[in-house]
């Protein structure tokens, strides 16, 4: 079975070399390969792994009900499994699927005070219920999101080396177009990564297959797989109505200007009736919130409008197995990507910017003359960026960047099936690039 190498890799080893670290907290959505990634650092760093998964052994729960001193817990572990290693400074404890036993978080005090075990937990961001375990291990852990495979993960995937992505930053750096065959096959690797997605194991089979057979059914089952949880995790809310908005995502995302309203959810839905539901969502892994900008201008936070937002997909491979049977024959026979009115850009430029750090926030002023999808900054400036399906005029682009209303704006960014290019105003860069631009931001 291949190997994924994931960017948690280098994260992992970096917290075991820490002289200080923390108990850690590996939290994400379902199937983002949070447990493939801490077993395979486990076996390669430790003399003796102790790894219990609450949810496959249900039995483990009971030993906490002792109390919560380290020797006690190791006792009653020992107890269900004599064949555990417990070698102070060898060993790590992996508690996974937390969210099934609250009770580990409560414990992370004591084996942080006791330093002689090294201790990292993993759970469903769906069942975790985070107010809790922060209130129970309030600075006795350390905390890592884990999201699915990113554009460069994908790429490592494929075979490519750091030395060729780092060459194709240097072209983006020192504002150099790619060759005709570098532009050519990084498209075709990107159109892949966009009806593929980046959840792992989908990914793992596309590689060891080399084709998309089987693809479409593993993202409808984690489709369907996150209906279960959330009839299964979301205590203290309307399941019927989180349930309609995951389903109406598509609908949305299909519409000319992708608003998400609740009105729309089904008939007399009101706002009223759906608080939480998003914010629930988003927690959950499941989805990206782009708020609308008040104004487009610096700060970026507190400046926008929290009752108009778009709604994406965490993952673009979810949003492509989402869609119905005639879009999916047109996408993989035809590679038709600016079906569905631009959605499928938008939301894998959503999810690359989420997956460098960034919040989301788009514009649209009231007479509708500008209108722009993502903003972003650098250290001193208010940075638009447009997504083009098609490389066609960048209207609202220009006029951000002209208008002397705009004091923030000193340049855009426009991504499209383009090559890399400056015309003084704005850079140009083909989609696949997108997830080098906080790194193109910072060094420019």
């Amino acid at each position: 079975m291949v190997r994924l190498r994931r960017k948690i890799d280098d994260y992992l080893v970096s917290w075991k070399n820490s002289k200080d670290r923390l108990p850690l907290i590996v939290k994400g959505a379902r199937q983002v390969g949070k447990t493939d990634a801490i077993e395979n650092f486990a076996r390669n760093n430790y003399s003796n792994v102790v790894e219990i998964n609450f949810a496959l052994q249900k039995q483990y729960k009971a030993v906490f009900d002792d109390g919560f001193e380290v020797d006690t817990i190791i006792k009653n572990i020992s107890l269900i499994n004599p064949n555990f290693k417990f070698v102070p400074g060898e060993t790590l404890i992996f508690f996974d699927e937390i969210q099934d036993c609250i009770n580990v978080a409560t414990s992370l005090k004591a084996f942080n005070i006791d330093k002689r075990y090294d201790v990292i937990c993993s759970g469903s961001l769906m069942g975790i219920n985070y107010r809790e375990i922060e209130s129970n291990s309030v600075g006795n852990k350390q905390d890592y999101e884990m999201n699915s495979m990113d554009f460069e993960e994908f790429l490592w995937a494929r075979g490519y080396r750091s030395e060729q992505i780092e060459d194709m930053y240097l072209h983006m750096l020192e504002n150099r177009a790619l060759s005709e065959l570098e532009y050519k096959v990084m498209m075709n690797v990107f159109e892949e990564y966009m009806v593929v997605g980046g959840m792992p194991a989908i990914v793992r089979r596309f590689i060891e297959n080399g084709n998309y057979g089987g693809i479409l059914d593993m993202q409808r089952q984690i489709l369907l797989d996150y209906k279960e949880d959330i009839t299964k995790y979301a205590v203290g809310l309307d399941q019927a109505r989180i349930l309609n908005v995951y389903d109406k995502i598509p609908v949305f995302l299909g519409n000319e200007n992708k608003k998400f309203r609740v009105s729309k959810v089904g008939n007399g839905a009101r706002n009223r009736e759906y608080v939480g539901i998003i914010e629930w969502l988003n927690n959950a892994g499941i989805i990206n919130v782009c708020y609308c900008l008040e104004r487009p201008e610096l700060p970026l936070r507190g400046n926008y409008n929290p009752d108009n937002y778009r709604i994406y997909f965490r993952d673009t491979g979810l949003l492509i197995g989402s869609l119905d049977d005639e879009v999916q024959e047109d996408l993989r026979n035809n590679k038709n990507f600016n079906t569905y009115k631009g959605a499928i850009y938008e939301n894998v430029v959503a999810d690359m910017l989420v997956k460098e750090g960034y919040s989301l926030y788009f514009y649209k002023n009231d007479k509708g003359t500008i209108e722009m999808d993502f903003f972003v900054r650098d250290s001193d400036s208010l940075i638009p960026i447009e997504v083009k399906a098609n490389d066609n005029s960048t209207v609202s682009l220009n006029n951000l960047i002209n208008s002397n209303l705009y004091k923030d704006i000193k340049y855009g960014i426009k991504l499209c099936n383009k090559n890399i290019g400056f015309n003084g105003k704005f850079y140009t860069f083909p989609y696949f690039m997108a997830f080098l631009l906080k790194r193109f931001l910072r060094e420019k």
